[in-house]
């Protein structure tokens, strides 16, 4: 049930990396951080009785926050706080999520999984609205390689897809495939950390001149081809609070077109910061080490990057990529910081459209803070914006949290707002949002279409 689901997710034993999102409930954070080797059993029941979340009666959920907090509904909606089926994780424990053991109320049901290779969905027919439901089995199917991906669907393996870089030309460019192309804003960004306690990462001139000497705009045009926009914050354009794109924030990260220096400009300005910092000329910089999971897309921005600075600076850069939960190890500020890569990449999309997800929840000292940066100003600016009622003043707040977050400090690289890039079959009518996951339930599928094209 949703009591049940909210307290297993912020009890310390589950070890939920997102229960911190949940601290907005009050006790949450006393019950997440508590050390239940430490706590005597009655101590840790207490604190679990402690959490601001009761059923008021079987309808009825009632929340006691730590403080007021509008956008607490979209919080609500996460799947941190949804209702978890507490008689399937007893009785079957870690495998309570498998097929056959799993409970759900969605539109589809598992009914098969190979992990980390596919999953099958049926349609529930105790779903409310069944009778909407067209497509009656989903497959999906994890395929590493994007130039594999893109081979399968040119031969009609799949329905849907998202074009490998190397081939946005030939898509844009085929009169069938250009068609089934889509490209519409999304509600992430692609950024690069810098480990801001690792020499030379920890003077913020350095970093600045890194973060100014990336051609956003040319990475767009070149690589990325995908409409994307550049990156002068960390929170795009459908986030409230958010200053995307105002040039009083890092105008040398945008283009002139969008009232920026351009990145002529740019260069100029991190040549400048570079020599500040004791580095005229890249004399006696380190090499630093650049770091992606692995992945084409990320390779070639990579690798772009890296030439970029190579050609504006003078820096050498040594890229390096590791496999996703190797390389989430890595990044982690757990990490001695010996280990860690000067910089390395990471995109982050809205678990709910505010400010404080973006910059509080991720950045702040108090947070995730992956990129061990130590600001009491920024601590200070979010925290005042996460509980003040004042939407204009949570504005103002936030706007100074970005400026110094990607400008004065520089303590990470925003690169570039994302975009949805995906190609679909002509027979498969799709859905798209700025925001949230797929609704499968709601796609269509003309079945003689489909039918006629793969022959049968």
């Amino acid at each position: 049930d949703v009591v049940y689901g909210v307290k297993r997710t912020l009890n310390p034993k589950s070890a939920s990396g997102y229960a911190y999102v949940l601290y907005i409930i009050k006790g949450g954070e006393a019950f997440n951080t508590a050390d239940p080797e430490a706590l005597s059993d009655e101590e840790f029941a207490a604190l679990e009785e402690g959490v601001g979340v009761k059923a008021v009666d079987d309808y009825t959920v009632e929340f006691t926050l730590e403080h007021p907090a509008g956008y607490f509904p979209a919080i609500a909606s996460m799947w941190v706080a949804r209702p978890q089926p507490k008689d399937a994780i007893e009785a079957h424990g870690e495998r309570w999520i498998e097929p056959g053991f799993i409970v759900t109320n969605g539109p589809y049901v598992l009914v098969d999984w190979v992990h980390e290779d596919s999953m099958v969905l049926e349609k529930n027919p105790l779903f409310y609205a069944a009778d909407e439901v067209q497509i009656e089995r989903v497959e999906l199917v994890m395929v590493v390689e994007a130039s594999t991906a893109m081979a399968m669907y040119e031969a009609n393996q799949l329905d849907g897809t998202s074009p490998p870089l190397e081939d946005m030309d030939r898509v844009k460019a085929d009169p069938v495939l250009s068609k089934e192309l889509y490209i519409a804003p999304r509600d992430c960004t692609y950024y690069y950390g810098f480990t801001n306690d690792k020499p030379p990462m920890d003077n913020k001139l350095v970093r600045r001149a890194l973060s100014a000497a990336i051609d956003r705009q040319g990475l767009i045009d070149n690589v990325l081809k995908g409409g994307q926009l550049p990156a002068n914050t960390f929170a795009p354009s459908m986030i409230f609070g958010n200053a995307a794109l105002d040039p009083r924030i890092a105008p040398w990260a945008l283009p002139e077109s969008l009232g920026g220096t351009g990145y002529a400009k740019a260069v100029e300005l991190a040549k400048g910061w570079l020599a500040e910092a004791g580095y005229p000329d890249a004399k006696g910089f380190p090499t630093i080490t650049l770091m992606y999971n692995t992945s084409e897309g990320h390779k070639k921005i990579a690798e772009a990057i890296a030439a970029m600075w190579k050609d504006a600076l003078g820096i050498d850069v040594k890229v390096e990529n590791q496999e996703w939960k190797v390389y989430l190890n890595t990044i982690s500020k757990k990490t001695p910081v010996e280990e860690m890569p000067h910089v390395w990449r990471l995109g982050w999309c809205a678990d709910y459209p505010d400010e404080n997800n973006w910059v509080k929840e991720v950045f702040a000292p108090s947070a995730r803070n992956d990129i061990r940066w130590n600001n009491q100003e920024f601590q200070k600016i979010v925290d005042e914006a996460e509980v003040s009622p004042d939407p204009a003043k949570r504005k103002e707040l936030y706007f100074q949290a970005e400026k110094i977050l990607c400008d004065d400090e520089a303590a990470i690289a925003p690169i570039y707002y994302y975009t949805t890039v995906a190609l679909t079959k002509p027979w498969l009518t799709r859905y798209y949002g700025e925001m949230g996951g797929e609704h499968w339930w709601k796609y269509k599928i003309d079945w003689a279409q489909k039918k006629a094209a793969l022959g049968k």
